[in-house]
This record gives structure tokens, sequence and C-alpha cells, in this order.
């Protein structure tokens, strides 16, 4: 099972997330919280593999929180929850370590693929915050030369990857579209991060932004 905490100060979104979770099969929700500064030490109690943050709580701001989560020993999977209107604190999150970014409303099978990716060591975007994701953290024209190095490395196809990576999708999904087998897509992904020097998907859809690949 992979064990999953929730950390939010609104308790529909937490009720929503349980409910949604749990009927998965192959997840449980092993603890909830719904103030920052208790969100560490429920982690250790807990020991989840996924924790799903709020990235603005009343009580403690996430990224208080997130520092904390990422000083415990094997620290688990993190990803920001946050609404469609991305704010300045985004940047610092990734910055920190977080392993993706999912909307509040995120339709239910696109979150449980998504705790499933990071519990196996993934980094999740969700397909509605990306592109204000990437623009948050883009540090502009000083950064555009270096990515565009980088991305001259990349094959045509990995390209065509690389671009469906910054739209969010999981494997499966750029499969479908490029028709290529999940298994062959996973190849291009470990290529393409290779490549660039990006560890997950998320600073991978970051280079494509900031050299031009992606709007």
């Amino acid at each position: 099972m992979i064990k999953v905490m929730l950390a939010d100060d609104e308790d529909l979104v937490r009720s929503g997330l349980r409910m949604i979770l749990n009927s998965a099969g192959d997840i449980e929700v092993v603890a909830e919280c719904d103030d920052g500064h208790l969100v560490a030490e429920l982690a250790r109690q807990h020991r989840p593999h996924v924790v799903l943050l709020d990235i603005r709580m009343r009580s403690s701001d996430g990224l208080t929180a997130l520092r904390r989560l990422r000083s415990i020993p094997d620290a688990p999977r993190i990803a920001m929850l946050t609404t469609f209107d991305v704010d300045e604190y985004v940047s610092e999150a990734l910055r920190l370590g977080a392993s993706g970014f999912l909307l509040k409303d995120t339709e239910p099978e696109q979150l449980v693929r998504a705790v499933r990716d990071l519990a196996s060591g993934g980094a999740v975007l969700d397909p509605g915050v990306a592109a204000r994701v990437l623009a948050a953290v883009a540090d502009g024209e000083r950064a555009a030369e270096p990515a565009r190095r980088l991305l001259a490395s990349l094959s045509e196809r990995e390209r065509e990857v690389l671009v469906l990576i910054g739209q969010g999708m999981s494997n499966a999904e750029i499969g479908g579209t490029l028709h290529l087998s999940e298994a062959t897509v996973k190849g291009y992904v470990s290529s393409v991060l290779g490549k660039i020097g990006a560890v997950n998907r998320v600073q991978a859809a970051l280079v494509a932004f900031r050299g031009g690949l992606i709007a």
C-alpha cells in the first residue's frame, strides 16, 4: 500500500482527497493535518510515502513545513497543493525539493496517478497549472541561452516528448499522443532527463520553458 499524508487547513479539501485516494485500492491515507507546525512530527510518526502539502496554510506556511519534511531521514515525496492562481511561493517550493504541484481540484484519476508516480520516485506537474508554475519559476532571459544549448542535444522525438512533459502529461498520455508504448516513452523520458541534466520532470519542463520550447 502507498501511504499518504494530507496537510491542508481546509476540511473540505482533505475530505475530498481522502475519499478519492482511499477508493484507489492501493493507496491509504494514514494521517491528516490542518496545522503546518505539526506536519513533520506526524510524518515521523506515520512514515508516509507521499505527502500532499498545501502551499499556503493559516497556521504555518507550506514552505516551512516543506523544509522540515525534507530534513527527515528518508523523507517522503512531497507535492504541493495549490490553486489555479499560482503565487510567488512556487519557485521557493521547487528550490526546497518539492516533487510536484497539483491543483486542489485535480480530477480523481489524475490525482491517483500522480500519487502513484510520486511513490515510485517520479515528479508530477498538473496540466491545469503547468504553464503558470513554469512562468513563476523561470529566471527570464538570463537562463534562456544555457537552456537552448541543452535542448540542442535532443533528438526531434525527445523534444516532442519534452513538450508533452511540460504540459503535465503522464508517460501513458504521452504514449497515446505519440502512438508509442509506455515503456518506449519511459526510455525517452530517461534519455531527456539525462541529456539536459534534470533530476525530475518538473525541472525538465522548466528547461524547456526557459529555452522557448514551450510557451
